[in-house]
């Protein structure tokens, strides 16, 4: 992404957007901690054999935005990016290896995948 609220920190700019604070309301915790489910927005590879609607396991209280490179988001007090694919370039706001199945499923398929 271009840059962060957290420290106003550049960033490598490769994706568009500024990852923003998540912020706190009745029922939003901000750090973000636990298990939360995944909303498919497209296709992709990274999301082959994960079932529709699996949850991931985040710890976070910054997320990047929704963009055409958005490949799953996460709702918590708002839409947000969960994982994000531009060709090889692949992140996730999640803790994948803590995921379980799904984590399991994504990072395999990031290894074994055609992302070209």
């Amino acid at each position: 992404f271009e840059r962060s609220e957290e420290g106003g920190v550049e960033c490598l700019g490769l994706l568009p957007g500024v990852v923003r604070r998540l912020h706190p309301a009745v029922g939003v915790r901000v750090p973000h901690m636990g298990w939360n489910k995944l909303l498919a927005l497209r296709e992709s590879p990274l999301l082959d054999g994960v079932t529709p609607g699996s949850s991931a396991y985040f710890v976070h209280s910054y997320a990047a935005p929704v963009t055409s490179d958005t490949v799953a988001a996460c709702h918590h007090g708002g839409l947000f990016t969960a994982v994000v694919q531009r060709g090889r370039l692949c992140g996730a706001q999640f803790h994948p290896e803590r995921s379980a199945g799904p984590g399991a499923r994504i990072l395999r398929n990031f290894i074994e995948s055609d992302l070209s």
